[in-house]
C-alpha cells in the first residue's frame, strides 16, 4: 500500500468530506469505500425486494459523489448520508407503487442476500453458525414486516446511529414522532422475536 493510500486511510471522515470537497479524487474514493457498506445494510434492511439493494447504494453513492460539493457543513456528513437513502427509498417505495408486480413462472425466487454481523470465534461449530444464520434471517425478516415508517426509523436508529433529531429531519417528522415509530418498532420486534430470543 502506498504512503498516499495509508494516509487517506488514516484520516476521519470530516476530513475525507472537506478533501472530497476540495476536488480530491482519492479522498472521494476513500470516502465512497468506507461508506458504501452502510449504505447497503440500511437499505437491505429497509427494502423488502432483495434485489433493489444494490442499485440503490450504486445510486446513493452516485448521488454522494455528485453532490458533495453542496454539503455545507462537513460535520453533518452522515445526517446528509441518510437523507439521500431516506429519500432514494421513498422514490422506490413510490415508483413500485406504480407498476404491478409480476412474477415470472420459469424463475425461482431468490432469497435475499443475507449481511453478516459476525465476530471470528474460531472456537464456533458448525450448528452453531447454521442456528446463528438462521436467528439473523428472522431478524431481518421481522424487521421487513414492520410498517415503512417504523423500519426507516429503527434502520435509522440502531443500524446507522443517528439521534432522534437527525431522525426527524431525515424523515421530516417531529421527535415525539421518531421516538414513538422507534418504541412501537422495538415493541413489535420484541413480540415477533420473543420465541427465539
Amino acid at each position: 500500500m502506498t504512503d498516499a493510500k495509508l494516509q487517506y486511510k488514516k484520516m476521519s471522515l470530516e476530513e475525507l468530506v472537506v478533501l472530497s470537497q476540495q476536488n480530491d479524487f482519492k479522498a472521494l474514493e476513500e470516502l465512497i469505500k468506507r461508506e458504501q457498506k452502510n449504505v447497503y445494510a440500511s437499505f437491505a434492511y429497509l427494502s423488502q425486494k432483495g434485489e433493489n439493494v444494490s442499485d440503490l447504494t450504486q445510486e446513493a453513492l452516485l448521488r454522494i459523489a455528485k453532490n458533495i460539493q453542496h454539503l455545507k457543513n462537513p460535520k453533518l456528513y452522515k445526517s446528509w448520508q441518510n437523507q439521500i437513502i431516506t429519500n432514494l427509498f421513498y422514490d422506490e417505495l413510490r415508483k413500485s407503487q406504480r407498476k404491478a408486480e409480476t412474477i415470472s413462472l420459469d424463475e425461482e425466487k431468490e432469497d435475499m442476500p443475507s449481511i453478516k454481523f459476525q465476530l471470528l470465534d474460531k472456537k464456533c461449530k458448525p450448528h452453531e453458525k447454521c442456528i446463528s444464520g438462521e436467528l439473523e434471517k428472522i431478524i431481518k425478516n421481522a424487521i421487513l414486516a414492520l410498517p415503512e415508517q417504523f423500519r426507516i426509523a429503527i434502520v435509522l436508529r440502531e443500524f446507522q446511529g443517528l439521534s432522534y433529531e437527525e431522525i426527524a429531519d431525515a424523515t421530516h417528522s417531529s421527535i415525539g414522532t421518531v421516538k414513538s415509530r422507534i418504541a412501537r418498532a422495538r415493541g413489535k420486534l420484541q413480540e415477533d422475536l420473543k420465541a427465539y430470543i
